[in-house]
């Protein structure tokens, strides 16, 4: 890709990423386009679906969370790792309003561009979820579906304006029927 065609792709994800965050995923593309100052038909000659959009935008959020996982194998307990990658996740999908939504169809269908960048998402918090079930601190009822399954309803239930004050609370609950000891303080409170 020339140059200047990656700094006019990058631009549109930048503003794309923004509007997304205000609006949600349904935001219109219109708009979009219009506050990056391109016309419909640029955008859509650089992503010609909404969901070409999407990907390419939480693409390197995916990428990041699944970096962040690895990371927090070598580096934390398998309690503490769990814990933090599940507050990363769950806040990343609470910024994406609805985002959660299309990944869990993505999931589901093998020919959605987001589906790849799902399956290794939800792959590696599986990681985690079994090395922690490994060391004895998770349940072992519960599995990579399960995981992202509650992961869905935390980030949905912080999109809700009369719940975000609860959303701590929240997610001390849904992380405590997790595991099978209370998570340490340092992954609960970062």
């Amino acid at each position: 890709m020339r140059a200047d065609a990656r700094k006019n792709r990058d631009h549109l994800l930048a503003v794309a990423g923004a509007v997304i965050t205000e609006q949600g995923v349904d935001a219109s593309l219109r708009d979009i386009a219009r506050r990056a100052d391109v016309g419909l038909a640029t955008l859509l000659r650089h992503f010609p679906t909404r969901e070409a959009l999407l990907e390419a935008l939480l693409r390197t959020s995916f990428d990041a969370l699944t970096a962040r996982a690895g990371e927090l194998e070598t580096s934390s307990s398998p309690e503490d790792a769990l814990v933090s990658w599940v507050r990363d996740y769950t806040a990343w999908a609470t910024e994406y309003r609805g985002a959660i939504v299309l990944m869990a169809a993505a999931i589901g269908a093998p020919e959605s561009a987001l589906h790849a960048a799902c399956v290794t998402l939800r792959a590696a918090g599986a990681r985690l979820l079994t090395r922690a079930q490994a060391a004895g601190v998770a349940r072992a009822d519960v599995d990579g579906t399960d995981l992202f399954a509650l992961i869905a309803a935390l980030a949905w239930l912080g999109e809700q304006p009369s719940l975000a004050p609860r959303a701590d609370h929240l997610f001390e609950l849904v992380t405590s029927a997790i595991l099978t000891s209370p998570a340490s303080g340092d992954a609960a409170s970062g």
